[in-house]
């Protein structure tokens, strides 16, 4: 199989082979969910989130605590325990394994957010390190926005720039050949500096959003890009939806490195963005918040009832969306390897 997510029907039949049977899962696994979410004690509910961090190296630590948070924000709770299981390479020296947990331990305090476990190993047969994270949060049953409650005639809301991780990460781990291919060094600066201006965290416009609107479902795309996090999203809800392309915004950074390296930026790593989906009289509410609050936001599209399908729209007329069969940045990985 290819690097990358698996195949969403192979996910689904995978699933589909494990029922819950516990009444208090009020949502288990499912294409296209961020979280769980667990009923407690009263109105109280606990939302879970696992994802591990593979494609960087640099500051894998502060990334696996930002990736995982952003899952529980976009499922409506706040963050507030964290788990990491580390495995390193046996070449690994002892100070580097400190800047990873230092890396844990600074993300998490900006947060807010308790480190409470997790498991460390030196395993063989590694080339770099590896950390699966596990978040745990809570909130309200009423302040759940999962990805499968888009509503037919809702607009669909989108944060900041799309690929903002997947820019981040190949100036990082793909400096050499963006160099050779004439990107110059400042160029790549401001592109590594993605992961904090503007950033991965979509906690801010999360909070921000649902302070001032009734918000349907929020969803925080990552690998397979915008277009793959948008499709989730339809399959989440049973709804078909129209998408501006001329509405998204892609980033001066963003846009030169997938020129240097032929990658499509709709398909390439996508977290730092937020797609909120709510009704068409509040959406105007939500995008002067987060203006106010200096967060951009774009207004891409509508949910459209299931019949209407999946489409984009440009100024070359109306097609159905693309489908990215794995991320751009598994892509450009898988291929330079197969090169060398």
């Amino acid at each position: 199989m290819e690097i990358g997510k698996l195949p969403s029907d192979l996910l689904d039949r995978l699933l589909a082979g494990a029922p819950i049977h516990d009444e208090r899962v009020l949502i288990g696994p499912a294409v296209g969910e961020d979280a769980a979410v667990i009923k407690m004690d009263g109105d109280r509910v606990l939302v879970v989130k696992t994802d591990p961090i593979t494609f960087a190296t640099d500051d894998i630590g502060w990334y696996s605590v930002h990736v995982n948070a952003n899952d529980i924000a976009a499922t409506g709770a706040v963050p507030r325990w964290f788990l990491a299981t580390l495995l390193v390479p046996e070449s690994m020296e002892q100070a580097d394994v400190e800047e990873i947990f230092n890396q844990i331990g600074s993300a998490c305090r900006s947060l807010d957010i308790a480190l409470i476990g997790g498991h460390t190993e030196i395993t063989y047969d590694l080339d770099r390190p590896l950390i699966v994270g596990a978040m745990l949060g809570e909130a309200r049953r009423d302040e759940i926005t999962p990805t499968s409650g888009a509503r037919v005639g809702d607009r669909i809301i989108l944060t900041k720039g799309i690929a903002i991780e997947g820019t981040a990460v190949l100036a990082r781990e793909a400096s050499v050949a963006l160099e050779a291919r004439g990107m110059s060094r400042e160029s790549l600066r401001r592109a590594r500096d993605y992961l904090y201006d503007p950033g991965i965290s979509v906690l801010d416009e999360a909070f921000r959003a649902r302070a001032c609107a009734k918000v349907h479902s929020m969803h925080d795309p990552t690998e397979g890009g915008l277009i793959t996090g948008l499709q989730e999203i339809g399959r989440a809800a049973g709804v078909g939806m129209r998408v501006d392309l001329e509405q998204i915004p892609v980033l001066p950074e963003t846009r030169e490195i997938c020129e240097c390296l032929g990658l499509d930026p709709l398909g390439l790593l996508a977290s730092g963005s937020l797609v909120l989906t709510l009704s068409p009289t509040q959406a105007p509410d939500v995008l002067d918040a987060l203006k106010e609050s200096g967060i951009a936001a774009h207004d891409i599209g509508e949910i459209r009832p299931s019949e209407d399908g999946l489409v984009v729209v440009s100024r070359a007329g109306e097609e159905e969306m693309p489908t990215f069969s794995r991320d751009e940045l598994a892509r450009y990985f898988a291929t330079s390897k197969a090169k060398n």
